[in-house]
């Protein structure tokens, strides 16, 4: 009995031991409805501050569940912010998590989050505020995105030397940033590893470790032609090489006075034999040394920094941000030490909408493109209208008139049933989301 005892007391202790180290300091899921108001501040830097709205959008998985903080004015800067029980990351993992749709197909603007000091006065937030970290994609015009990783250290700002791509698209998608105490650091989009390395290879927060020896001269008589000419290679004695040559056949003129019209020269005709300009055969050069490298030395400038990444007061998460084009829903914001629970966490919640949000998408993006091809008709019948009236042209055709009548009465009701689809989606929507 004791035998059979023993591991489970031993599982037992392991697993409470975990969630012991386990820390979650932020999470945020909307779920209480306009309770986020007594969590959140709105800056009061200035006084034209785009305001957020909660929502779950135009296409969702769930109306309710789905609910996230969504930019609602177009050309304006945003600043917004909750606080949180200040902690250090030393000698702890830290894991910056949270998704964001991108709705209204966004051409310029932010979709970052920034984590603050607990001193930041948080109704006078702005974009000169200091700032730990700044985690997120940043998308201005076609082809310049990219997700910003920018890390404070003594007093400067670092941005990652690795181009990590955003995902451009409608749909939400969920944002990773691990920092280890290890210094190593990893960055995933929908919980797939898209950058990872170490925190002082990937940012300039030191010198270098090696530089150049600035002694080390390349030697003289090093050789680094890979092929030379054969040396050994000679042109032929009957080898051409003049495209033009005399005319044999041209004679001088019998009045050519070369006192008043200079030497006489003949007329130059294309040369048979010409065989094109004569060049050594190539070969490899026995003497190649390779490509001399510069030796390189210990830097002495350079010095390691075990404080890299290290905060000692986080204490509050922001929206710092400008759009032109609003309509982006953040939503799901984490700060904790484990990494298995944060992709847990984003399995329940981006996991499980993402495929009914998509589908809902699709079907919206086609009623709106049939929606849009409707009123196009409907503005060119018009204008084909006002014409017949200006020249006096009476109407024909009545049968036809009829028939494009009831044409439109049944695209109509063709629009009702894919709204009836659309809204009995939710429903299904919702129960697959709850059995997942």
């Amino acid at each position: 009995m004791k035998e059979l005892l023993l591991p489970l007391l031993l599982l037992t202790t392991c697993t409470l031991g975990a969630q012991a180290q386990r820390r979650v300091y932020l999470r945020e899921e909307f779920e209480d409805g306009d309770g986020w108001k007594k969590r959140w501040v709105e800056s009061k830097h200035r006084p034209d501050y785009g305001k957020f709205q909660l929502t779950a959008g135009k296409f969702y998985g769930d109306k309710e569940k789905d609910k996230g903080l969504q930019t609602s004015e177009d050309a304006k800067f945003y600043a917004l912010s909750t606080r949180f029980k200040p902690f250090s990351n030393e000698n702890e993992t830290l894991v910056v998590q949270f998704s964001v749709k991108h709705e209204q197909g966004i051409d310029c603007g932010g979709g970052y989050v920034k984590l603050f000091p607990d001193t930041l006065n948080q109704e006078d937030m702005h974009s000169e505020s200091e700032y730990y970290i700044m985690f997120g994609p940043d998308i201005c015009g076609f082809g310049n995105n990219k997700v910003q990783v920018i890390l404070r250290h003594q007093g400067k700002y670092h941005e990652n030397n690795k181009t990590i791509k955003c995902r451009i698209s409608k749909d939400t998608h969920l944002y990773t940033l691990i920092i280890r105490p290890n210094a190593t650091y990893e960055v995933k989009i929908d919980n797939q590893q898209v950058a990872a390395g170490g925190l002082e290879d990937d940012w300039d927060f030191l010198p270098p470790r090696k530089i150049k020896d600035p002694y080390a001269r390349k030697p003289r008589k090093w050789d680094e032609r890979l092929q030379i000419e054969d040396p050994e290679d000679k042109k032929p004695e009957d080898w051409e090489d003049f495209e033009y040559i005399p005319d044999p056949d041209a004679e001088k003129p019998d009045d050519w006075n070369e006192a008043m019209d200079g030497e006489w020269e003949g007329r130059l005709i294309p040369n048979l034999n010409y065989k094109g300009q004569w060049k050594p055969r190539i070969i490899d050069n026995p003497n190649y040394q390779g490509e001399w490298i510069h030796p390189e030395i210990d830097n002495p400038k350079y010095k390691p920094d075990p404080t890299i990444c290290h905060y000692y007061n986080i204490g509050v998460l922001g929206l710092d941000l400008w759009q032109v084009k609003s309509g982006s829903i953040f939503d799901n914001f984490l700060l904790t030490t484990d990494e298995e629970f944060a992709e847990e966490v984003g399995n329940k919640t981006w996991g499980i909408r993402k495929d009914v949000e998509k589908q809902w998408r699709e079907v919206y993006e086609e009623m709106e493109k049939r929606k849009q091809e409707e009123e196009a008709k409907k503005k060119k019948a018009k204008e084909e209208e006002r014409e017949d009236d200006i020249w006096g042209i009476e109407e024909e055709g009545s049968e036809k008139d009829s028939a494009e009548e009831a044409g439109t009465d049944r695209q109509m009701k063709e629009d009702d049933a894919a709204r009836a689809f659309l809204g009995g989606n939710e429903e299904v929507g919702v129960d697959q989301k709850d059995e997942l």
